[in-house]
């Protein structure tokens, strides 16, 4: 299968390195010409445009920082899908605006598919993340192989628009779960207790998540350089807080992490790393929240394993 990769930004350009690692005939876009001639140095072809893309490869794969992005290349896409193409959105995205895209590609004998990645950049870069695929499942059985070269869990969810339903619902967790780390934090270090103890606390209790064993690494080396940063957390956000208004469901604790996060772009840019919201703390407290012999980047130190199909969980059959 020859693929096409339009995106190589911090999640598409390691997404993209896994296939090209892995010996996928690979053409890649983006609008800096310095990545794609990164990749092309390093053996993949320059794809020259969406359209031609469409036109020379079985399939595409989108990895863009906004819907307007995805939009703005399927529209350049359409007129060269044929019948058996296939479009995988890799983006985090609205769940309305995959499927009206979709239903554009499906129209014209193309196979839409919504892939988004969750686990981190570090882990996109080793090939171990996890991947959620939203699409026929005649379409999965053909993608699969690609999926398992990008990532090591690979979900079946069905409908195309149901991976993005549940991706941003896991990055809601996730960044609810970084403002409640970084007040757990600030706490323990008013209590006067090592954090460093206190890191290692959390990590083996009912507490632990993978908000703390990330980001918690990053705020107490002091490096704060998650590799995500807060516009795209409140990207994320917004579309959970979306999908709650659509279902009439009254959150409480999406519309507070809302506007903390507003108050973390209006002090430190819109652009700014997430897991600087720990200097709110710091700030109103006077206290450091650091420790040494943490790391000050993410590595992931598991070697790369082939991906496989996470199977649901289902009644037994009567």
């Amino acid at each position: 299968m020859k693929v096409g990769f339009i995106g190589l930004g911090n999640v598409g350009g390691k997404l993209s390195g896994s296939l090209l690692r892995n010996g996928v005939d690979l053409c890649v876009h983006d609008l800096d010409a310095d990545l794609v001639q990164s990749f092309v140095d390093r053996g993949a072809k320059a794809g020259g445009s969406p359209a031609q893309m469409m036109r020379d490869c079985d399939a595409v794969i989108t990895c863009l920082p906004s819907p307007a992005a995805s939009d703005a290349v399927v529209q350049e896409m359409l007129p060269e899908v044929t019948a058996g193409k296939i479009w995988m959105e890799m983006s985090t995205t609205d769940v309305a605006e995959v499927k009206r895209l979709g239903a554009l590609v499906t129209e014209r004998g193309g196979h839409p598919v919504d892939c988004p990645v969750s686990g981190g950049c570090h882990r996109a870069d080793t090939g171990n993340i996890s991947i959620y695929a939203g699409c026929e499942r005649e379409t999965f059985d053909r993608i699969l192989p690609l999926l398992t070269k990008m990532g090591r869990r690979i979900l079946h969810v069905g409908e195309i628009g149901n991976s993005s339903i549940l991706k941003v619902m896991t990055n809601y967790l996730a960044n609810i779960n970084l403002l409640s780390v970084c007040e757990a934090l600030t706490v323990m270090k008013a209590c006067g207790m090592d954090l460093g103890m206190t890191y290692e606390a959390i990590a083996m209790s009912s507490g632990n998540s993978f908000a703390h064993e990330t980001e918690s690494q990053l705020i107490l080396s002091g490096s704060r350089d998650v590799n995500f940063t807060m516009d795209l957390v409140m990207k994320d956000i917004g579309l959970f807080q979306t999908l709650a208004d659509r279902n009439n469901v009254p959150l409480e604790l999406s519309p507070v992490m809302i506007e903390m996060m507003k108050d973390g772009q209006r002090r430190y840019g819109e652009r700014a790393q997430s897991d600087r919201m720990i200097e709110r703390l710091e700030e109103a407290t006077g206290l450091s929240i650091t420790a040494p012999g943490f790391p000050t980047e993410l590595i992931d130190d598991e070697p790369e394993e082939p991906g496989y199909e996470v199977k649901i969980r289902r009644a037994a059959a009567e």
